[in-house]
């Protein structure tokens, strides 16, 4: 399945919810299923800055492919960094790149966040884009 696939299978899933509420019950939900990180894992250097909640992100390559685990101390901050995770998470260092992330846009989660949440989105997007580039780089 390829990235776009996967987003647009996730916007599918959040078109069965009518309601905003409902959606951010759905990403919580996602979050949850996220496998935690391990505590000796959660450094500095995998903290995602900029953030108002603390959220790690951790890398490595598998096959050719990023192999992504992350985790946060805010349930709705773990939801939407498991969506970029769903969707990102065993692709190629190319894929990830060249991938458009404008979808969580069009999941309509943005217009109900504070803006330093909202940020933290763009900011995710970003720190996941910038490790797939240090491996195609390696």
């Amino acid at each position: 399945m390829s990235i776009a696939d996967k987003q647009q299978e996730v916007l599918e899933e959040l078109s069965f919810f009518p309601d905003w509420q409902e959606r951010y019950e759905y990403v919580i939900g996602l979050g949850r299923k996220l496998p935690a990180m391990p505590e000796e894992q959660k450094t500095a250097d995998k903290l995602i800055k900029g953030c108002q909640s603390q959220v790690w992100l951790d890398a490595h390559i598998e096959d050719g492919k990023v192999r992504f685990l992350a985790d946060s101390d805010s349930v709705i901050t773990k939801g939407m960094i498991a969506l970029f995770v769903r969707v990102l998470d065993d692709e190629t260092p190319d894929a990830i790149l060249s991938a458009d992330l404008s979808f969580i846009d069009r999941t309509g989660l943005k217009e109900h966040l504070a803006p330093t949440r909202a940020n933290a989105l763009n900011l995710m997007a970003t720190q996941m884009k910038q490790r797939a580039l240090e491996f195609s780089a390696a």
